[in-house]
């Protein structure tokens, strides 16, 4: 049996979006399923690709799973004047639910769509019927980016090491600090062409140098995730190499309030490793009495 290419990947992936016009940056979103409505939102350097395992999986739970591209990612647009810092895309998430008629709706978060989706929180505290959290961080004053993005934050540097990022390169990168399971070659390549797609990446670079580490933003996060009045969880890639249970996990559990970080297994980008377990954890954390 031939294998798809890396080109059919997502060729195959960008038939399956629907377009979505939101003010200050059009974008694509992918559904499947019916019921409640969940948001899925991803971090770099991915896009809703990362999700296309767990979107199934949500929709045989009766669940409907809505993964979109932030801006400058994937097969969003990427205007230059667009504010990509963690409260703009919090505000451009916003005006997405607002476009998708969503109101209310479970939401999912994964590394920097953690501060986003928090963000968010703080914006629609009402709209939020649970939230399940993934390898993320929320003591963002303290954040140190790991070694395999700090490059990216650095003018000049960033721009060199983002044009020599081969396809290639990042499989082997993806096997080493994201992925446990045996994704297909192909798959984990595809997601360089969608982080460079029409502008080399320099929405991505803007993405890396708009991170908010101030004690404010901060404080806002952490003030609406311990003042919610919706259930919430921690699930964690256990072998993340790059945001490790320890420290980060057990900030996410001190600050919602759980009794434990569930372990699932997998790295950084779990939902590549644990598409089922994630979705069931969701449906369940969204059931009647599920808090």
């Amino acid at each position: 049996m031939t294998s798809r290419t890396t080109d059919q990947v997502i060729s195959e992936w960008s038939a399956l979006g629907r377009r979505l016009d939101v003010p200050g940056a059009g974008t694509s979103f992918y559904e499947e399923g019916s019921g409640e409505p969940v948001v899925c939102l991803h971090g770099v350097p991915s896009s809703a690709f990362l999700y296309r395992k767990v979107l199934p999986e949500l929709a045989a739970r009766g669940r409907r799973g809505i993964a979109l591209d932030l801006p400058g990612l994937g097969l969003a647009d990427r205007p230059k004047d667009f504010n990509y810092s963690w409260s703009g895309l919090g505000a451009w998430t916003q005006a997405a639910v607002d476009a998708l008629g969503l109101d209310r709706f479970h939401l999912v978060v994964h590394d920097i769509g953690g501060p986003i989706g928090f963000d968010l929180v703080a914006r629609i505290p009402d709209r939020i019927a649970s939230l399940t959290v993934l390898n993320t961080m929320v003591r963002v004053a303290s954040f140190k980016r790991p070694w395999s993005m700090e490059p990216f934050a650095r003018r000049g540097i960033g721009e060199v090491y983002l044009r020599t990022l081969h396809p290639v390169a990042f499989e082997r990168l993806m096997r080493l600090q994201g992925v446990a399971t045996t994704v297909p070659a192909e798959e984990l390549r595809a997601y360089v062409p969608l982080l460079k797609r029409g502008d080399g990446g320099a929405a991505f670079l803007r993405i890396m140098r708009g991170f908010e580490r101030t004690e404010r933003f901060e404080r806002r996060i952490l003030t609406a995730l311990s003042g919610r009045s919706f259930p919430a969880q921690v699930l964690w890639g256990e072998a993340d190499p790059a945001l490790r249970i320890e420290p980060y996990g057990e900030h996410l559990r001190e600050a919602l309030g759980v009794d434990a970080v569930v372990r699932l297994p997998g790295k950084h980008f779990v939902q590549e490793d644990a598409p089922e377990a994630i979705a069931e954890h969701v449906a369940r954390l969204g059931a009647p009495g599920g808090a």
